[in-house]
């Protein structure tokens, strides 16, 4: 039977390709029992495709349409069944999308609008029925696959029905853990900073631009360019206290000085739409001195000290030293390859740092503290546990048994999804345009009906 791979059409995609570019053609070219599939439907992701693979032929249309006939089956059941979306999910959704496109212009809503020929709210409103029916073809799909699981015994016959001439070959791998200590801001100079922000909030009350302020004083260097300006954003974007607060405000109504692991903020909330707000803020950060540092430093050596004597486990120095904001702390310590979602990297896609500090550990090594620094310019020390490292080599169940597990389970799924797929074309209404004869990939779709 032949494996079918959902085909996920993603707005950011459509968002992105000019607007201005698209022809309106309103042939009817298939139809899934209420859902339309319209030409202009394939021209437009044709034409997309067509330009990130230039050498794509006729045969690609044929493709596309099985995939789009995929979706709409989706799209049609998920009515059936009632799946619901919410509005809000679907403004949350498009928040985040327009909040990305807009970074890439730096925040300059005109540069927006001139490039698409549209206002943020038209184009907003455009995708806006696109977005919510991804998100219920989403939504049926993780129906369709949520019993998907796979046992050892499967996942190796799995791996022997691979040809042994056609096993991949895996680079050299590590699995690293990491305890990760941050100076604390001292009592003195976070007074300084306090004082600092409370005399700027004065500034504003008296009349002063908050942002003009912003750009002079605030230490976020993302957003004191943009006169504070933090664009719109949902529920859960924020640290606990920062979002209390800003959740908190009326329009226009200036904050006090609040308090994050960041260092003291002052917000202004500037629009509110549902669960979207849209915030600007000041950052004082308190100063780290030469001497907090060194504090952390020696607490970090100590602790080295304290695991590689045997005296206290790794886990329990992770679990009672390191920082509990980092995503390695829920993990024991374990670093998680977000390119794979497992606790396997590739050397080549470590943190330099990481890499030349494990280079000539051995297997258990603990090394000695290092100071690194965020991107943010937050700085703090780490010490790497090296648990495990592989050489270079074919796949094996011993070596790669999370790889090959994984890609066991996207093949069971897969099948999952063909089976379903071909029992539900049997039971809907569908009709396939005669100009799409000639593709053998839709001879599939040719029903009773």
């Amino acid at each position: 039977m032949r494996q079918f791979i959902v085909f996920i059409f993603v707005i950011f995609s459509f968002i992105t390709s000019n607007a201005q570019d698209r022809q309106v053609i309103d042939k009817v070219v298939g139809v899934v029992g209420q859902e339309l599939v319209l030409l202009s439907d394939i021209e437009d992701q044709f034409s997309l495709a067509k330009k990130r693979q230039p050498e794509l032929d006729g045969e690609a249309r044929c493709i596309i349409m099985d995939q789009v006939l995929a979706q709409n089956l989706m799209l049609n059941q998920a009515r059936l069944d009632s799946i619901v979306v919410t509005e809000s999910e679907v403004e949350s959704q498009l928040d985040a999308r327009f909040k990305q496109i807009l970074q890439y212009m730096n925040n300059d809503e005109r540069q927006f609008e001139e490039y698409y020929g549209a206002t943020i709210p038209q184009i907003r409103a455009q995708f806006r029925t696109d977005l919510e029916n991804k998100l219920l073809i989403e939504r049926m799909q993780q129906s369709i696959i949520a019993d998907a699981t796979v046992t050892p015994s499967e996942v190796k016959d799995f791996f022997n029905l691979i040809p042994k001439d056609s096993l991949p070959f895996f680079n050299s791998e590590v699995e690293v853990a990491e305890i990760v200590i941050y100076p604390a801001q001292n009592e003195v100079e976070k007074a300084i900073a306090r004082e600092k922000l409370e005399s700027i909030r004065q500034q504003i009350v008296d009349g002063a631009q908050f942002a003009e302020l912003a750009k002079k004083y605030s230490d976020d260097p993302g957003s004191g360019a943009q006169g504070g300006d933090l664009g719109w954003a949902t529920r859960g974007s924020y640290v606990g206290e920062f979002e209390a607060a800003a959740y908190n405000l009326e329009t226009n109504e200036l904050s006090e000085v609040i308090e994050t692991q960041f260092g003291y903020h002052l917000l202004e909330l500037l629009e509110r739409r549902g669960n979207s707000i849209h915030v600007r803020h000041i950052l004082i950060t308190p100063e780290i001195t030469s001497k907090d540092e060194e504090l952390a430093r020696n607490l970090l050596d100590s602790v080295r000290l304290l695991v590689v004597t045997d005296s206290i486990p790794f886990t329990y120095a992770v679990n009672r030293f390191s920082d509990d904001e980092i995503p390695s702390y829920t993990n024991g310590g374990n670093l998680v390859n977000p390119k794979t979602g497992n606790t396997f990297y590739e050397v080549g896609d470590l943190d330099p740092d990481i890499y030349f500090t494990i280079d000539t550990m051995e297997i258990n090594d603990l090394s000695a503290p290092f100071e690194f620094t965020e991107q943010t310019g937050r700085k703090g020390y780490r010490a790497i546990l090296l648990r495990s490292r592989t050489k270079p080599h074919k796949a094996s169940l011993e070596l790669d048994y999370s790889k090959i597990k994984a890609a066991a389970l996207e093949s069971k799924k897969n099948k999952f999804m063909s089976e379903w797929v071909e029992q539900k074309i049997q039971d809907t209404y569908i009709e396939v345009d005669g100009q799409f004869s000639g593709c053998q990939d839709l001879q599939r779709w040719k029903t009773d009906y």
